[in-house]
């Protein structure tokens, strides 16, 4: 017998001063058996960086046709494909004749150099990719917030990000 996803509720309040959006968002994500907590919670981070309503996470590990999370028009455009970690090649070239704009964000630091250096020439075509990479330490401050069910308050301004639980804040510098 397989083993199911994890289900996690989250109610994220964002105030992004940078990009003037604020929005409370409920959000139900699925952890896939194969993915960490750590992953779970860089997918959520994407998610508070990029908000919008029309942003939604994809199916994740279970599916190769569909990034972390994305944003679609209302006529089934890609707008917006961001992915996690390291993707290979093939799947950047997807993304990037797909979608308008891709983002990756890494979070891995010894697999991110080589992972750079093997593909860079590859990346450098595409205008519509960004590369965002993150601070291990700052990933491990944001999985110390993954409880089952989460309220966050979470404010952006000047390239900074502050995160605040019931029993904690954390500072992301992006």
């Amino acid at each position: 017998m397989a083993n199911s996803s994890t289900i996690y509720k989250a109610d994220i309040n964002i105030t992004d001063m940078d990009r003037n959006y604020y929005a409370q968002h409920p959000l139900t994500i699925a952890c896939h058996p194969s993915e960490s907590e750590q992953r779970m919670m860089v997918r959520l981070l994407a998610f508070i960086l990029n908000a919008d309503p029309a942003l939604q996470f994809g199916k994740g590990l279970s599916s190769q046709d569909e990034p972390a999370l994305w944003k679609k028009s209302d006529i089934d455009e890609i707008l917006l494909w961001i992915d996690l970690g390291q993707p290979d090649e093939k799947r950047i070239r997807h993304a990037c004749h797909r979608a308008k704009q891709v983002i990756i964000y890494t979070y891995q630091p010894r697999a991110t150099a080589p992972w750079l250096k093997q593909i860079q020439s590859t990346l450098a075509r595409f205008d519509n990719l960004t590369i965002k990479h993150l601070d291990q330490a700052n990933v491990d401050n944001l999985s110390s917030l993954v409880k089952r069910t989460m309220s966050l308050q979470c404010t952006l301004q000047d390239g900074e990000l502050w995160i605040n639980d019931d029993e904690q804040q954390i500072n992301i510098t992006l």
